[in-house]
């Protein structure tokens, strides 16, 4: 099983994208995903990172990877950690 970490910006008002993203995540993950777990932070924050047998991966970094993710691409790469030989059917698809 898996961890899903959303750190956010409350001074950038994120919380309800991290709300959303985390909703997303574990409706489609519901067997894979132990936790989603949000985390306040501030100064432009938003990052996800997927724990998976104790090691902590880094998938999105509004910094580093500019802006927020595509919902389809934000699953594509959580699936790639969690469940690499799963499909997301329509999303799969380019």
């Amino acid at each position: 099983m898996a961890r899903v970490l959303i750190s956010y910006c409350t001074q950038c008002r994120w919380q309800l994208r991290a709300m959303w993203y985390a909703g997303e995540l574990l409706q489609t993950f519901e067997a894979e995903l132990d936790e989603v777990v949000l985390r306040p932070a501030t100064g432009g924050m938003f990052r996800i990172e997927v724990t998976v047998a104790g090691v902590e991966t880094p998938v999105w970094n509004r910094k580093r990877d500019g802006g927020f993710p595509e919902i389809t691409e934000l699953k594509r790469r959580v699936r790639d950690l969690v469940a690499p030989e799963r499909s997301l059917g329509h999303l799969d698809r380019d």
